[in-house]
Parts: structure tokens; C-alpha cells; sequence
């Protein structure tokens, strides 16, 4: 008897044990990629993920960073965004390879935990100039620039206790470092070969919320992958510099197909179509308006060479026209948000060649002997049906036609149509070789 009590005891502990185990909640973590120039749908998306991972109950956010820079305002926001999150957001700069270079100094500073990979560098954040007419700033102004972003990223840096000497450096004098020095000169928190040993690295941290202190539960975490939307994908990707500027010349390519071609239809769609998600990216891109005109007035020099025989002198205006704009398109030093030279030189020699062809083609369709019509008719030979003199009838491409004639042609002549007047042909009679 006392045997089986005993055994029903151990059972019941067993089974406590075990409903315990299942019991316990797991810590959540959700990670995200950010792979790219920092462009404000990035920092709507940061934004949206650290909101989900709020609603959701996650312990906190992963943000994998691997970035050349990108645009000042969208860097502040994703800050902005970090420093309120009401759950611990972590920057790790991964893969090894990866950088967090300008923009992304900043916001690795901002992040509650920061880390990079072995492999890794971060630095080069000196403010570039960007803008209408951001090339053109002078030294006062550029001066005030430097000075605003260096105080901005030194509040930052010491609100999480990280080195302010440093990023100051990186803002002033555009320095770079290795994971490694990082670590060492305090700029990150840790370095760590993959997400699960940063994790198990980072258990127990007290952080501070902006709700407050907390300690990051990372035991038995759970991640959570989140891919980016096709939608939030989509916007991007058409922020990219280089997306932006290849649909802007193909939107231009399809209109003046249309335009030179009318009724092809196909074209002008796909042409109004990628004008319009050009437009939406260069809106959020660094534009320079006098890049864009330089397109523009590009495309009306193909367009005119159609219209006026220039000899190519036209031709060649659009082209020059086309590369001016196209280096001018986005004025910024920054080189995370200009046009790549791999990208820039096959899009003007690819786009000017379409439209040079698309001339010769108009050009020669011109010249091309006519074959109906009234201008096909003239200089075109006759029979003469009846006998000609003020009127008479020819037989013409399977046609009986009036005709007259200055001087008297027989029944049964050839005729040469010398104008159409009406219905009336003026003829003259062909001469036979002696």
C-alpha cells in the first residue's frame, strides 16, 4: 500500500514538473533586415516593425543592419523611432562583410543594444551636402551642418553611456573602425559571430526604455523572421537611386515611342507607368530639378530631329543633353545616393540608341516612296482609254479616271499623271524612245 502511494506521488510530481516546463513562455524575439541606402520607406518600415513587435508581445526587436548610408531625415526618424520604442530594439551590423557606414553610425548609436560581427566596420557619418543647390553650400553653412549632426549623434551616444569622443570623430573627421576597435573604444556593446551567441551574450542586460529600465530575457528565445512586405519591398526598392533613374528613362523611352509611333499603345502604358513610380522615388531621393529638365529637353531634341532634318546635330544635343542630366540628377556627395557609374553608362548608351534608332526609323519611313494616296498617284503611268485632248478617261491601278491634256493624246497611249486636281488627273503623253 505505501509502495503505491509512493509511486502515484512520484507521478504527480512528474507531471507537475512537466505542465511547468510547457507552462513557461519563451521569450520572442522579432528580426528584421535592413540591406541598403536609408530612404524614408526604411524608416517607415523600421517604424511599422518596432509597432508590431509592441502589439505582438515580442521581448524585443533584432534589426540586422548592413547599410552605405542614405538620407539625413530618414536616419533621424529611425532614431527618433528607437529611442521611443516601448521594447528593447538591438543593431547588429551582420553579415561579416557588412558596414554601417554614414547614416548607420547613427543609428547603431540609438539602438538599446549595439553589436557588429567580426568582419564588420562602422563609421564615415560626416553630414554630405544634399538638396537643390546642397553642392553649392558654403563654408558657414556647411560648418553649421557638421556642428548640428556632431551635437546630435554625441546626445545620443551618451544617453546610452557609449563613447561620445568617438562618434564625434566619425561625424567630424569621417572615421572608420573594426568591430573589434569598437568594442574597445565603447562605441558598440558586443561583438558576436551570429544572432544566437549575441542573444545568449546580451541575457540579463538592464537597459533603459524610454518607459524605464529593463532586463532582456534572451533564455530559450524563440526568433521570429520578419520579411519585408512586397509592398514595403516595392517602395524600397524604387527609392534606390539607381532603380529610379533606370524607370525614369524608360517612363521618357515609352512616351516618345508612343508619341512618334501613335496607336501602339503598349509603350505610352508602360511608359506612363514607370514615369509615375520614378516620380514617387525621386520624392523621396535628393533630387536636383536641373537634372531632371536636362532629361527632359534631351527627349524634346530626339523628338525635333524627326520633325527638322538636322544632320544629327539634334541627335547629338539629346545625347549630351541626357548625360549632363543624368550626372546632375541627384545633388548629393554622398555616394550611397548617386547614380552608379555601372548603372549610369549602360542606361545613356542603351537609351540613346533607342532613340536614334526609333529616328532613323521615322526618318526613313518619311522618305519611303508612297503607295496609296493621292501622292502615290503622281508621276505614276496611265493608260489613256480614250482619246485626250481638253477630256478623256485613263485606266489607273485598276481605276477609271477623267483626265486632261495640254496637247492631244491618242486611244491606247502611255500617260504620265502630272497632278491631281479633285477628281481630274492632269496627264502628258510618254514618249516612245527612237
Amino acid at each position: 500500500m505505501v509502495k503505491k502511494i509512493i509511486s502515484i506521488l512520484i507521478l504527480l510530481l512528474l507531471a507537475a514538473s512537466v505542465c511547468a516546463t510547457a507552462s513557461e513562455k519563451k521569450p520572442v524575439f522579432n528580426m528584421i533586415g535592413i540591406d541598403g541606402i536609408i530612404t524614408a520607406p526604411t524608416a517607415k518600415y523600421i517604424a511599422k516593425s518596432i509597432e508590431e513587435a509592441g502589439k505582438e508581445g515580442a521581448e524585443g526587436l533584432i534589426i540586422l543592419l548592413d547599410t552605405p548610408g542614405g538620407m539625413d531625415t530618414a536616419m533621424r526618424d529611425i532614431a527618433k523611432s528607437i529611442l521611443n520604442a516601448p521594447l528593447p530594439v538591438i543593431v547588429f551590423v551582420y553579415p561579416p562583410g557588412a558596414r554601417a557606414a554614414s547614416a548607420g553610425v547613427i543609428i547603431t548609436a540609438a539602438a538599446h543594444v549595439a553589436a557588429m560581427a567580426p568582419g564588420t566596420n562602422i563609421g564615415a557619418a560626416h553630414p554630405v551636402a544634399i538638396g537643390i543647390g546642397g553642392s553649392g553650400m558654403d563654408k558657414t553653412m556647411s560648418k553649421k551642418v557638421e556642428n548640428d549632426a556632431a551635437a546630435y549623434v554625441r546626445s545620443i551616444a551618451k544617453s546610452k553611456g557609449r563613447s561620445e569622443e568617438w562618434v564625434e570623430k566619425a561625424v567630424r573627421k569621417s572615421e572608420s573602425i573594426t568591430a573589434e576597435e569598437a568594442l574597445k573604444l565603447n562605441v558598440i556593446d558586443f561583438v558576436a559571430p551570429d544572432v544566437e551567441k549575441l542573444l545568449s551574450a546580451i541575457d540579463q542586460k538592464e537597459i533603459n526604455l524610454a518607459g524605464g529600465k529593463k532586463k532582456i530575457s534572451t533564455k530559450n528565445a524563440v526568433i521570429n523572421n520578419k520579411k519585408m512586405g512586397t509592398r514595403q519591398g516595392i517602395l524600397a526598392a524604387i527609392s534606390d537611386p539607381n532603380i529610379s533613374y533606370i524607370l525614369l528613362l524608360v517612363g521618357l523611352a515609352g512616351l516618345y515611342f508612343e508619341l512618334s509611333t501613335p496607336g501602339a499603345i503598349l509603350p505610352g502604358v508602360i511608359g506612363g507607368i514607370s514615369l509615375l513610380l520614378a516620380f514617387f522615388g525621386l520624392s523621396t531621393l535628393p533630387v536636383n530639378y536641373t537634372g531632371i529638365l536636362l532629361i527632359i529637353f534631351g527627349v524634346i531634341l530626339f523628338i525635333a530631329e524627326i520633325m527638322v532634318m538636322s544632320h544629327g546635330i539634334l541627335s547629338v544635343g539629346g545625347v549630351i543633353s541626357l548625360i549632363m542630366g543624368s550626372l546632375l540628377l541627384f545633388d548629393t556627395t554622398d555616394p550611397a545616393l548617386r547614380i552608379s557609374l555601372q548603372v549610369l553608362i549602360p542606361a545613356v548608351v542603351v537609351a540613346s540608341a533607342f532613340f536614334i534608332v526609333v529616328i532613323w526609323l521615322a526618318m526613313k519611313a518619311q522618305l519611303r516612296k508612297k503607295y496609296s494616296g493621292a501622292e502615290a498617284m503622281i508621276n505614276a503611268e496611265a493608260e489613256a482609254v480614250t482619246d485626250i485632248a481638253e477630256e478623256g478617261e485613263v485606266f489607273l491601278k485598276g481605276e477609271y479616271w477623267k483626265a486632261k491634256s495640254e496637247k492631244p493624246i491618242k486611244k491606247g497611249a502611255k500617260v504620265k499623271i502630272l497632278k491631281l486636281e479633285g477628281l481630274n488627273l492632269s496627264v502628258e503623253e510618254i514618249k516612245k524612245e527612237q
